[in-house]
């Protein structure tokens, strides 16, 4: 064959990679099954006193938290039995199910622990998925508990939608208790809004007084009115 034809020959023939579609979903439904069955587990997981048997290399491969924990000298890599703090029961079930299975639930009683757990363990997926949910049901009843828990987790996109919604609907927020469970700062930056509505802004005067008086109340800090008032902009 001449070395033209061998050129030809290897070009036509040269390696093309393939892609199993099922291999993956093959794999992790397998992976599922062996926490079910109980099979191969080679570590405990206590939480609030449960125990959960799974699989350290599975959770390593899924999480950095748990990767960095059984791949140093960190005691917890050679104990049998790890017991884990900050997390509720329930809520890591929910997130070991996650793992192992790559399906997460999701409702409003159950996406701030989830959240939570997820921050805790690394897990951005989970994260992204409840900041999402978050973010998709902010409304009269759920904004200001929402707005304080981006706040306090720094879920920016939770967060901005939140301040966006309490501004536009201001007169309706501060009428609700739970306005007067804001920090100062959290009510400052509210009422510092740009696009902040109110028809008047005796609003404004009147909600700062009524979360002041809510404070004295409840034998809080207080604050005076006048400085929060003097950060609106309206």
């Amino acid at each position: 064959m001449a070395a033209s034809d061998q050129e030809s020959h290897a070009r036509a023939v040269r390696s093309h990679v393939y892609q199993d579609e099922g291999y993956l979903r093959g794999f992790l439904g397998a992976v599922g099954d062996l926490q079910k069955d109980g099979i191969l587990q080679d570590v405990i997981l206590e939480v609030e006193e449960r125990w959960f048997p799974c699989h350290r290399l599975v959770l390593s491969a899924a999480s950095p938290y748990f990767r960095a924990m059984f791949t140093s000298d960190m005691a917890e890599s050679r104990q049998k039995t790890v017991i884990l703090q900050g997390l509720d029961a329930d809520t890591f079930e929910e997130i070991l199910s996650y793992i192992y299975s790559g399906t997460l639930h999701v409702s409003m009683d159950r996406v701030q622990p989830l959240y939570q757990a997820a921050d805790l363990l690394q897990l951005d997926y989970v994260k992204d998925i409840c900041s999402s949910y978050m973010a998709m049901n902010v409304e009269h009843s759920t904004c200001v508990d929402l707005y304080k828990f981006a706040d306090v987790f720094s879920a920016k996109i939770v967060w901005k939608v939140c301040l966006q919604w309490i501004a536009k609907h201001f007169t309706e927020v501060t009428s609700s208790k739970e306005f007067c469970s804001l920090s100062v700062d959290q009510l400052t930056e509210i009422i510092s809004h740009d696009e902040l509505e109110v028809n008047e802004e005796t609003r404004v005067w009147e909600a700062v007084v009524r979360w002041v008086q809510h404070s004295r109340e409840d034998n809080c800090t207080t604050y005076p009115a006048s400085s929060l008032t003097s950060a609106s902009s309206c």
